[in-house]
Order: structure tokens, then C-alpha cells, then sequence
């Protein structure tokens, strides 16, 4: 029982002491606020922690800061329907692929009924502004314009009456996502949203 005693102390500082390869490095390192952070060690042995920042914005008039918290408080609302959006999205996809293709058209039919029982009401609950930010989401994340998917799910007349009344209250179902253009402020609230720092 004794070499238990010495060998136990002995184990944990050499655990604790030994060094890990880079990649485990920087696998395990986690930097809230960074776009990357990984370990580089010199053939010294030295370790070195390399962080890649995200990037911050600042705003000095006060109409951009309430455009930001107004854009941020419709992401939190909206952003979890637009990947909720994707997965069904890929659900039906690979039911679809199973079904012959008489069987194909009543499935979306009913896939429509019952997405429409389930998120209208959430959408009574939104402005103009969170459904805008809600198409450009979509599109975001399923890379097609909801006007495309309903295209392609159901029918050219079903996704041009949805786009007439879209159009009624002010919206448009073929509005794009442009990361690096118009939409650059919304882009970096969502990496912020992701990473938890929102």
C-alpha cells in the first residue's frame, strides 16, 4: 500500500507537467469573443497563445447604436426559427427522396399545413423589421430565398401568392443575404450571437 501512497503524487505532476502537442492545445483552448485561437510552441519549448479577435464595431451616432440594438434584439428572436428552418429543411429533403413521386406532392402538402399551425402564431407576433431579418436568415442558412424553397417544395403559383402577400405587408420573399455588402452588421451580430457573447 505504501508505493500506492508515492506513485499516486508522482502520476498527477507528471499529468499536469507534461506538455501537450499543439493540436491538443488547441483543441482545448476556447477563447469567448475569438474567431480562432490556437498554441504554437518554439523549439525551445516555450508555448505561445495565438488569438484571432472578432471585430468590433464602434458607433458614435446614436441612430447607428439604436439600428445595432434594434438588429440584435430581432436576431434573438429571429435567428433560432431560421435554423430551426434549415433542419427541416434537410429533414424534408431526405424524406422526400424516399417517397415515389405521386407520394411526394400530398407530403409537402401536409408538411405545409402543419408548419403553418406551428409558426403562425409566432409570426403574428413580429414586425415588419423581424420578418425582413427573418427571409435574410433563412436565406443565410439554407442558402435559397424562402420564394426558391416554396418553389421548389410546392409549386411556382403557391410560392407567387405567398410572395403577393408578402408583398401587400411590405416584404419580400426573394430578398438575399449579402454578408459582405448590406448585410455586414447583421452578419457580425450573428457570429456574435453563436459565440454566446450576445
Amino acid at each position: 500500500m505504501k508505493p500506492l501512497r508515492y506513485i499516486s503524487p508522482l502520476f498527477i505532476l507528471l499529468v499536469l507537467f507534461t506538455p501537450l502537442n499543439a493540436d491538443a492545445q488547441a483543441r482545448r483552448t476556447r477563447v469567448r469573443g475569438a474567431t480562432s485561437a490556437r498554441w504554437e510552441v518554439d523549439s525551445s519549448g516555450d508555448s505561445t497563445l495565438h488569438v484571432t479577435l472578432m471585430q468590433v464595431n464602434i458607433y458614435h451616432r446614436m441612430r447607428d447604436i439604436r439600428q445595432y440594438q434594434k438588429m440584435v434584439k430581432a436576431v434573438k428572436k429571429v435567428y433560432p426559427l431560421a435554423l430551426e428552418a434549415s433542419r427541416r429543411m434537410a429533414k424534408v429533403d431526405v424524406e422526400l427522396d424516399e417517397l415515389r413521386r405521386r407520394d411526394r406532392k400530398r407530403y409537402t402538402a401536409e408538411m405545409e399545413e402543419a408548419i403553418k399551425k406551428e409558426i403562425t402564431p409566432m409570426l403574428w407576433k413580429m414586425t415588419r423589421y423581424e420578418g425582413k431579418i427573418l427571409l435574410k436568415l433563412i436565406d443565410r442558412e439554407t442558402d435559397h430565398t424562402v420564394f426558391s424553397i416554396l418553389k421548389t417544395y410546392r409549386s411556382g403559383f403557391t410560392a407567387g401568392f405567398y410572395q403577393t402577400i408578402a408583398r401587400l405587408f411590405g416584404n419580400n420573399l426573394k430578398l438575399q443575404y449579402d454578408p459582405e455588402g448590406e448585410d455586414a452588421m447583421l452578419e457580425q451580430i450573428v457570429l456574435y450571437y453563436k459565440a454566446g457573447l450576445l
